[in-house]
Protein backbone atom coordinates (compact mmCIF):
# COMPACT_ATOMS: atom_id res chain seq x y z
CA UNK A 1 0.00 0.00 0.00
CA UNK A 2 1.13 3.50 -1.22
CA UNK A 3 0.61 6.57 1.08
CA UNK A 4 0.64 10.08 0.06
CA UNK A 5 -0.33 13.35 1.70
CA UNK A 6 -0.83 17.02 0.86
CA UNK A 7 -0.94 19.73 3.68
CA UNK A 8 -3.89 22.19 2.60
CA UNK A 9 -6.38 25.09 3.81
CA UNK A 10 -8.67 24.59 1.12
CA UNK A 11 -10.18 27.98 1.84
CA UNK A 12 -12.42 27.31 -0.49
CA UNK A 13 -11.36 24.20 -2.47
CA UNK A 14 -10.47 25.51 -6.51
CA UNK A 15 -9.18 24.47 -9.64
CA UNK A 16 -6.17 24.45 -8.38
CA UNK A 17 -6.18 22.17 -5.64
CA UNK A 18 -7.83 19.36 -7.67
CA UNK A 19 -5.03 19.87 -9.95
CA UNK A 20 -2.64 19.57 -7.31
CA UNK A 21 -4.43 16.06 -5.97
CA UNK A 22 -4.43 14.63 -9.75
CA UNK A 23 -1.19 15.20 -10.52
CA UNK A 24 0.14 13.98 -6.96
CA UNK A 25 -1.45 10.49 -7.44
CA UNK A 26 -0.07 10.38 -10.80
CA UNK A 27 3.08 10.85 -10.01
CA UNK A 28 3.26 9.30 -7.05
CA UNK A 29 1.42 5.99 -7.64
CA UNK A 30 -0.12 6.36 -4.60
CA UNK A 31 -3.11 4.06 -3.39
CA UNK A 32 -4.78 6.09 -0.84
CA UNK A 33 -4.64 10.08 -0.14
CA UNK A 34 -4.09 11.42 3.56
CA UNK A 35 -4.98 15.45 3.58
CA UNK A 36 -4.36 17.43 6.75
CA UNK A 37 -5.88 20.37 7.11
CA UNK A 38 -6.23 23.50 8.86
CA UNK A 39 -9.72 23.99 10.90
CA UNK A 40 -11.75 26.65 11.25
CA UNK A 41 -8.96 29.32 11.15
CA UNK A 42 -5.60 29.77 9.01
CA UNK A 43 -1.86 30.26 8.90
CA UNK A 44 -2.28 33.93 8.38
CA UNK A 45 -4.83 34.08 11.37
CA UNK A 46 -7.88 34.64 9.34
CA UNK A 47 -11.31 32.69 9.92
CA UNK A 48 -12.36 30.45 7.03
CA UNK A 49 -14.69 31.11 4.81
CA UNK A 50 -16.59 27.87 5.09
CA UNK A 51 -16.60 25.54 8.19
CA UNK A 52 -13.64 22.71 8.36
CA UNK A 53 -16.13 20.13 7.47
CA UNK A 54 -17.93 21.49 4.27
CA UNK A 55 -14.42 21.72 3.71
CA UNK A 56 -12.85 18.16 4.41
CA UNK A 57 -16.56 16.63 2.64
CA UNK A 58 -15.31 18.94 -0.68
CA UNK A 59 -11.92 17.69 -0.20
CA UNK A 60 -12.95 13.75 -0.26
CA UNK A 61 -14.99 14.64 -3.28
CA UNK A 62 -12.21 15.42 -5.05
CA UNK A 63 -9.85 12.98 -4.26
CA UNK A 64 -9.21 12.74 -0.36
CA UNK A 65 -9.31 9.27 1.34
CA UNK A 66 -8.85 10.92 4.70
CA UNK A 67 -8.61 13.82 6.22
CA UNK A 68 -7.49 14.83 9.28
CA UNK A 69 -7.34 18.38 11.02
CA UNK A 70 -4.50 20.08 11.73
CA UNK A 71 -4.34 21.31 15.25
CA UNK A 72 -5.23 25.62 15.66
CA UNK A 73 -1.73 25.96 17.71
CA UNK A 74 0.02 25.08 14.33
CA UNK A 75 -2.79 25.95 11.84
CA UNK A 76 -2.56 29.54 13.21
CA UNK A 77 1.40 29.82 13.32
CA UNK A 78 4.01 30.57 11.29
CA UNK A 79 5.24 28.97 8.76
CA UNK A 80 7.87 26.61 10.63
CA UNK A 81 5.23 25.30 13.06
CA UNK A 82 2.86 25.05 11.01
CA UNK A 83 4.79 22.82 8.92
CA UNK A 84 5.87 20.90 12.31
CA UNK A 85 2.65 20.36 13.23
CA UNK A 86 1.47 19.05 10.22
CA UNK A 87 4.68 16.72 9.01
CA UNK A 88 4.63 15.72 13.02
CA UNK A 89 1.16 14.26 12.76
CA UNK A 90 2.14 12.93 9.27
CA UNK A 91 5.18 10.58 10.28
CA UNK A 92 3.69 9.95 13.39
CA UNK A 93 0.88 7.95 11.56
CA UNK A 94 3.71 4.95 10.43
CA UNK A 95 2.37 5.01 6.79
CA UNK A 96 3.25 8.17 4.82
CA UNK A 97 5.24 7.48 2.16
CA UNK A 98 5.57 11.04 0.42
CA UNK A 99 4.27 14.69 1.18
CA UNK A 100 3.03 16.30 -2.10
CA UNK A 101 3.06 20.40 -2.12
CA UNK A 102 2.67 22.92 -4.58
CA UNK A 103 5.23 25.77 -4.93
CA UNK A 104 6.03 28.47 -7.19
CA UNK A 105 9.04 26.70 -8.35
CA UNK A 106 8.51 23.47 -8.74
CA UNK A 107 11.87 22.36 -8.18
CA UNK A 108 12.45 20.44 -4.98
CA UNK A 109 15.59 19.67 -5.33
CA UNK A 110 16.38 23.34 -5.47
CA UNK A 111 14.12 24.02 -2.23
CA UNK A 112 15.89 20.84 -0.90
CA UNK A 113 19.22 22.74 -0.99
CA UNK A 114 17.50 26.09 0.57
CA UNK A 115 16.48 23.85 3.36
CA UNK A 116 19.73 22.38 4.31
CA UNK A 117 21.43 25.93 3.90
CA UNK A 118 18.77 27.25 6.82
CA UNK A 119 18.27 24.15 9.06
CA UNK A 120 22.32 24.88 9.60
CA UNK A 121 23.11 28.15 9.86
CA UNK A 122 26.00 29.32 9.89
CA UNK A 123 27.11 32.03 12.60
CA UNK A 124 27.91 34.40 9.63
CA UNK A 125 24.60 33.91 8.43
CA UNK A 126 22.96 34.74 11.84
CA UNK A 127 24.85 37.76 12.19
CA UNK A 128 23.47 38.73 9.06
CA UNK A 129 19.84 38.03 9.64
CA UNK A 130 20.22 39.72 12.98
CA UNK A 131 21.57 43.15 11.50
CA UNK A 132 19.00 43.09 8.92
CA UNK A 133 16.50 42.85 11.57
CA UNK A 134 17.77 45.55 13.48
CA UNK A 135 17.79 47.55 9.96
CA UNK A 136 13.83 47.30 10.75
CA UNK A 137 13.78 44.73 7.62
CA UNK A 138 10.51 41.99 8.00
CA UNK A 139 11.65 38.43 8.77
CA UNK A 140 11.31 37.06 5.11
CA UNK A 141 13.30 39.77 3.57
CA UNK A 142 16.15 39.44 6.24
CA UNK A 143 16.31 35.82 5.95
CA UNK A 144 16.46 36.27 2.04
CA UNK A 145 19.48 39.00 2.19
CA UNK A 146 20.96 37.03 4.63
CA UNK A 147 21.01 34.18 2.08
CA UNK A 148 22.01 35.66 -1.27
CA UNK A 149 25.50 37.44 0.90
CA UNK A 150 26.07 34.06 2.07
CA UNK A 151 24.86 31.73 -0.47
CA UNK A 152 26.08 33.47 -3.86
CA UNK A 153 25.40 30.32 -5.92
CA UNK A 154 21.32 30.75 -5.05
CA UNK A 155 21.83 34.49 -6.24
CA UNK A 156 19.42 33.44 -9.43
CA UNK A 157 16.80 32.54 -6.93
CA UNK A 158 16.58 35.82 -5.10
CA UNK A 159 13.03 35.62 -5.19
CA UNK A 160 12.18 32.04 -4.08
CA UNK A 161 12.14 33.28 -0.11
CA UNK A 162 9.21 36.03 -1.27
CA UNK A 163 6.91 33.25 -2.66
CA UNK A 164 4.28 31.76 -0.11
CA UNK A 165 3.85 28.22 -1.44
CA UNK A 166 8.27 28.28 -1.60
CA UNK A 167 8.40 29.12 1.69
CA UNK A 168 6.04 26.70 3.44
CA UNK A 169 8.10 23.86 0.81
CA UNK A 170 11.11 24.77 2.12
CA UNK A 171 9.39 24.52 5.87
CA UNK A 172 7.93 21.15 4.81
CA UNK A 173 11.28 19.36 3.58
CA UNK A 174 13.51 20.88 6.58
CA UNK A 175 10.93 19.17 9.38
CA UNK A 176 11.23 16.13 7.77
CA UNK A 177 14.75 16.00 7.73
CA UNK A 178 14.83 17.22 11.21
CA UNK A 179 12.62 14.30 12.50
CA UNK A 180 14.90 11.96 10.22
CA UNK A 181 11.63 10.94 8.32
CA UNK A 182 11.85 8.28 5.33
CA UNK A 183 8.70 10.62 3.93
CA UNK A 184 9.97 11.37 0.59
CA UNK A 185 8.97 15.38 -0.37
CA UNK A 186 7.67 16.04 -3.88
CA UNK A 187 6.81 19.48 -5.62
CA UNK A 188 4.71 20.32 -8.24
CA UNK A 189 4.77 23.76 -9.74
CA UNK A 190 1.74 25.88 -9.24
CA UNK A 191 -0.97 26.50 -11.97
CA UNK A 192 -2.44 29.46 -12.81
CA UNK A 193 -2.60 32.51 -10.91
CA UNK A 194 -0.44 33.63 -7.56
CA UNK A 195 -1.36 32.60 -3.93
CA UNK A 196 -2.00 36.54 -3.68
CA UNK A 197 -3.69 37.08 -6.64
CA UNK A 198 -6.70 39.06 -5.82
CA UNK A 199 -8.75 38.74 -9.38
CA UNK A 200 -9.45 36.18 -11.54
CA UNK A 201 -7.37 35.69 -14.59
CA UNK A 202 -7.28 32.27 -15.42
CA UNK A 203 -9.14 28.79 -14.36
CA UNK A 204 -6.38 28.32 -11.82
CA UNK A 205 -7.32 31.46 -9.96
CA UNK A 206 -6.22 31.49 -6.15
CA UNK A 207 -8.17 30.80 -3.29
CA UNK A 208 -7.54 34.60 -2.19
CA UNK A 209 -9.51 35.77 -5.37
CA UNK A 210 -12.73 33.45 -4.98
CA UNK A 211 -13.25 34.57 -1.18
CA UNK A 212 -12.92 38.41 -2.25
CA UNK A 213 -15.23 37.52 -5.11
CA UNK A 214 -17.74 35.78 -2.72
CA UNK A 215 -17.56 38.81 -0.18
CA UNK A 216 -18.22 41.35 -2.84
CA UNK A 217 -21.81 39.55 -3.89
CA UNK A 218 -20.44 37.68 -7.18
CA UNK A 219 -22.39 34.40 -6.94
CA UNK A 220 -21.41 30.82 -6.63
CA UNK A 221 -23.04 30.21 -10.33
CA UNK A 222 -20.80 33.01 -11.82
CA UNK A 223 -17.81 31.56 -10.32
CA UNK A 224 -18.54 28.10 -11.16
CA UNK A 225 -15.69 27.62 -14.01
CA UNK A 226 -13.23 28.27 -10.87
CA UNK A 227 -13.88 25.27 -8.97
CA UNK A 228 -14.90 21.52 -9.58
CA UNK A 229 -18.67 20.89 -10.14
CA UNK A 230 -19.13 19.30 -6.66
CA UNK A 231 -17.77 21.50 -4.97
CA UNK A 232 -19.99 24.17 -6.38
CA UNK A 233 -22.74 22.15 -5.43
CA UNK A 234 -21.19 21.48 -1.77
CA UNK A 235 -21.02 25.59 -1.83
CA UNK A 236 -24.52 26.31 -3.04
CA UNK A 237 -26.09 23.86 -0.45
CA UNK A 238 -23.97 25.31 2.31
CA UNK A 239 -25.08 28.70 1.28
CA UNK A 240 -28.90 28.01 1.67
CA UNK A 241 -28.19 27.43 5.07
CA UNK A 242 -24.93 29.58 6.43
CA UNK A 243 -23.38 32.93 5.41
CA UNK A 244 -19.84 33.41 4.49
CA UNK A 245 -17.51 34.08 7.30
CA UNK A 246 -15.22 37.40 7.07
CA UNK A 247 -12.79 38.72 8.99
CA UNK A 248 -14.33 41.45 10.52
CA UNK A 249 -16.70 39.24 11.79
CA UNK A 250 -14.76 38.43 14.67
CA UNK A 251 -14.10 42.02 15.54
CA UNK A 252 -16.36 42.74 18.28
CA UNK A 253 -15.31 39.57 19.96
CA UNK A 254 -11.62 40.26 19.26
CA UNK A 255 -12.05 43.89 20.80
CA UNK A 256 -13.69 42.55 23.99
CA UNK A 257 -10.66 39.87 24.57
CA UNK A 258 -8.25 42.62 24.28
CA UNK A 259 -10.11 44.80 26.57
CA UNK A 260 -10.23 41.95 28.98
CA UNK A 261 -6.65 41.07 28.79
CA UNK A 262 -5.05 44.50 28.76
CA UNK A 263 -4.20 44.88 32.46
CA UNK A 264 -2.92 41.73 32.24
CA UNK A 265 -0.92 42.26 29.37
CA UNK A 266 -0.65 40.33 26.35
CA UNK A 267 2.98 39.08 26.40
CA UNK A 268 1.61 35.41 27.66
CA UNK A 269 0.03 34.57 23.88
CA UNK A 270 1.64 32.94 21.44
CA UNK A 271 3.68 35.06 18.63
CA UNK A 272 3.31 38.40 20.66
CA UNK A 273 6.45 40.13 21.49
CA UNK A 274 7.08 42.45 24.17
CA UNK A 275 7.35 45.68 21.32
CA UNK A 276 4.12 43.92 20.00
CA UNK A 277 2.11 43.72 23.07
CA UNK A 278 3.05 47.71 23.81
CA UNK A 279 1.64 48.71 20.17
CA UNK A 280 -1.54 46.92 21.21
CA UNK A 281 -2.13 48.25 24.46
CA UNK A 282 -1.12 51.70 23.04
CA UNK A 283 -3.43 51.82 20.23
CA UNK A 284 -6.46 50.04 21.89
CA UNK A 285 -8.04 53.15 21.85
CA UNK A 286 -8.01 53.24 18.29
CA UNK A 287 -9.37 50.05 17.57
CA UNK A 288 -12.71 50.14 15.13
CA UNK A 289 -12.52 46.57 13.55
CA UNK A 290 -10.09 43.48 13.10
CA UNK A 291 -8.78 43.74 9.56
CA UNK A 292 -8.45 47.79 10.46
CA UNK A 293 -6.62 47.22 13.66
CA UNK A 294 -4.09 44.78 11.77
CA UNK A 295 -3.34 47.45 9.23
CA UNK A 296 -2.92 50.20 12.24
CA UNK A 297 -0.38 47.57 14.11
CA UNK A 298 1.94 46.85 11.36
CA UNK A 299 5.09 48.67 11.30
CA UNK A 300 8.47 48.28 9.01
CA UNK A 301 9.65 44.99 10.00
CA UNK A 302 6.33 43.45 11.76
CA UNK A 303 4.02 42.12 8.60
CA UNK A 304 0.12 42.51 8.60
CA UNK A 305 0.02 38.75 8.49
CA UNK A 306 2.03 38.59 11.60
CA UNK A 307 0.03 40.94 13.68
CA UNK A 308 -3.26 39.24 12.20
CA UNK A 309 -1.71 35.52 14.20
CA UNK A 310 -0.65 37.23 17.03
CA UNK A 311 -4.42 38.97 17.01
CA UNK A 312 -6.29 35.66 16.29
CA UNK A 313 -4.05 34.15 19.33
CA UNK A 314 -4.98 36.33 21.80
CA UNK A 315 -8.67 35.89 20.73
CA UNK A 316 -8.41 32.18 20.53
CA UNK A 317 -6.37 32.28 24.15
CA UNK A 318 -3.51 30.03 22.59
CA UNK A 319 -0.63 31.10 24.91
CA UNK A 320 3.16 30.55 25.07
CA UNK A 321 2.78 27.71 27.38
CA UNK A 322 0.93 25.54 25.73
CA UNK A 323 2.83 26.19 22.73
CA UNK A 324 6.01 25.20 24.76
CA UNK A 325 4.13 22.01 26.31
CA UNK A 326 3.89 20.78 22.66
CA UNK A 327 7.49 21.31 21.47
CA UNK A 328 8.16 19.02 24.97
CA UNK A 329 5.83 16.71 23.52
CA UNK A 330 6.80 16.25 19.75
CA UNK A 331 4.40 18.15 18.33
CA UNK A 332 1.62 16.02 17.70
CA UNK A 333 0.14 14.06 20.06
CA UNK A 334 -3.05 12.74 18.07
CA UNK A 335 -4.54 12.77 14.67
CA UNK A 336 -8.32 13.48 14.75
CA UNK A 337 -10.05 12.35 12.19
CA UNK A 338 -12.84 15.07 9.96
CA UNK A 339 -13.44 12.89 7.04
CA UNK A 340 -12.91 9.67 5.68
CA UNK A 341 -14.56 7.63 2.67
CA UNK A 342 -15.76 4.75 3.19
CA UNK A 343 -14.32 2.93 0.93
CA UNK A 344 -10.66 3.65 2.64
CA UNK A 345 -10.92 0.95 5.42
CA UNK A 346 -7.68 -0.51 4.69
CA UNK A 347 -5.95 2.94 5.16
CA UNK A 348 -7.64 2.94 8.77
CA UNK A 349 -6.41 -0.18 9.50
CA UNK A 350 -3.11 0.34 8.79
CA UNK A 351 -2.83 3.66 10.95
CA UNK A 352 -4.78 2.27 13.68
CA UNK A 353 -1.94 -0.66 13.46
CA UNK A 354 0.95 1.72 12.82
CA UNK A 355 0.46 4.98 14.23
CA UNK A 356 2.31 6.01 17.48
CA UNK A 357 0.00 8.80 18.26
CA UNK A 358 -4.22 8.41 18.89
CA UNK A 359 -6.87 8.57 16.05
CA UNK A 360 -9.59 10.48 17.25
CA UNK A 361 -12.56 9.78 15.44
CA UNK A 362 -14.83 10.68 18.45
CA UNK A 363 -14.24 13.79 21.26
CA UNK A 364 -16.09 11.82 23.79
CA UNK A 365 -13.48 8.58 23.84
CA UNK A 366 -10.71 11.30 23.77
CA UNK A 367 -9.65 10.83 27.35
CA UNK A 368 -9.26 7.68 27.16
CA UNK A 369 -6.49 7.52 25.36
CA UNK A 370 -5.06 11.27 25.95
CA UNK A 371 -2.80 12.42 28.90
CA UNK A 372 -4.03 15.70 30.84
CA UNK A 373 -1.32 17.77 28.48
CA UNK A 374 -2.64 16.49 25.53
CA UNK A 375 -6.07 16.80 26.42
CA UNK A 376 -5.35 20.35 26.59
CA UNK A 377 -4.01 20.91 23.15
CA UNK A 378 -7.07 19.05 21.98
CA UNK A 379 -9.45 21.74 24.28
CA UNK A 380 -7.88 24.39 22.13
CA UNK A 381 -8.71 22.87 19.09
CA UNK A 382 -12.33 22.47 20.52
CA UNK A 383 -12.50 26.19 21.96
CA UNK A 384 -11.37 27.81 18.38
CA UNK A 385 -14.27 25.55 16.69
CA UNK A 386 -16.87 26.46 19.18
CA UNK A 387 -15.66 30.25 18.84
CA UNK A 388 -16.36 30.19 15.29
CA UNK A 389 -19.19 27.96 15.23
CA UNK A 390 -20.83 30.34 17.10
CA UNK A 391 -20.18 33.06 14.84
CA UNK A 392 -21.27 31.52 11.93
CA UNK A 393 -24.60 30.92 13.70
CA UNK A 394 -25.23 34.13 15.01
CA UNK A 395 -24.45 35.35 11.55
CA UNK A 396 -26.40 33.02 9.71
CA UNK A 397 -29.39 32.86 12.36
CA UNK A 398 -28.72 29.08 12.07
CA UNK A 399 -28.54 26.10 14.85
CA UNK A 400 -24.92 26.03 16.48
CA UNK A 401 -22.95 23.34 15.97
CA UNK A 402 -21.36 21.53 18.42
CA UNK A 403 -18.06 19.46 18.24
CA UNK A 404 -18.96 16.61 20.91
CA UNK A 405 -22.19 15.75 18.27
CA UNK A 406 -20.73 16.62 14.92
CA UNK A 407 -20.23 13.26 13.38
CA UNK A 408 -17.09 12.59 11.02
CA UNK A 409 -17.76 13.23 7.30
CA UNK A 410 -18.29 10.48 4.82
CA UNK A 411 -18.39 10.28 1.40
Amino acid sequence: MKVNAIIAEFNPFHNGHEYLIKESKKRTGSDYLIVIMSGDFTQRGTPTLVDKYTRAKMALNCGADLVLELPVMYSTACAELFAMGAVSTLDKLGVVDSITFGSECGDVALLNSCAEVLLHETPEFSETLKKELKRGSTYPTARNAALMQHYPELKSYDSLLASPNNILGIEYIKSLKRRKSSIEPMSILRAGSNYNDKYMSTEYCSALALRQALHEGRTLENLATQMPSKVVKTLISYSQKYKFVEYNDFSALLYYKLLLEKEAGYERFADVSKEMAERISKNLDKYTSFDAYCDLLKTKNITYARISRALSHILLNLDQESLDIARELDYAVYARVLGLRKDANELLSAIKENSSIPLITKLSAAKEVLGPDELELLDKDILAAHIYEGILSQKSLAKQKNEFTTPIVTV
